[in-house]
């Protein structure tokens, strides 16, 4: 399991925060390909998701924290709704940069836009809304300190 101690070691892995935004690098494996070598439709969800995933752990907020009920009772997030556009194709070994940034953070819901891009070209966006939930599935508020995290107003601790 990767945990925070593993950031000196690994500093770059989870990608980095710049300019209200966070950027994953990701390569195009042949798992991510269709029999052409095109990037298939499902994998950009999955490299959307490790972005998503990647941004809150660098505003310091970790799904296993939340879990727990580290920052109160038990919550988690869970995908309510995305509006996707896919533009151009990527292929097998292409570099991509998933980008992320918070669009709002309201209550229970958190919206994310996200592009992926390949030198710079848009290959794919998409504007995701997350819902923040008790383990019942009931909405809950995201935690004060922690969306003030997301919103980058305070350093992740």
């Amino acid at each position: 399991m990767t945990t925070r101690e593993d950031a000196p070691r690994w500093p770059d892995l989870a990608g980095r925060l710049e300019a209200g935004r966070h950027v994953l690098p990701v390569r195009v494996y042949y798992e991510d390909t269709d029999f052409t070598g095109v990037v298939y439709h499902a994998a950009y969800l999955k490299f959307a998701e490790r972005g998503r995933s990647d941004f809150l752990r660098l505003c310091g907020i970790h799904h296993n924290e939340l879990a727990s009920g580290a920052h109160g009772e038990p919550l988690a997030f869970a995908v309510r709704h995305m509006e996707i556009d896919f533009h151009a194709p990527a292929r097998i070994d292409d570099l991509l940069e998933v980008a992320t940034h918070l669009r709002e953070a309201r209550g229970a819901r958190i919206v994310l836009a996200q592009e992926v891009r390949r030198e710079g070209v848009l290959l794919f966006a998409a504007a995701v809304t997350v819902a923040v939930i008790s383990p019942e599935g009931r909405p809950r508020r995201l935690p004060e300190a922690l969306a003030a995290r997301l919103a980058g107003d305070i350093s992740p601790s």
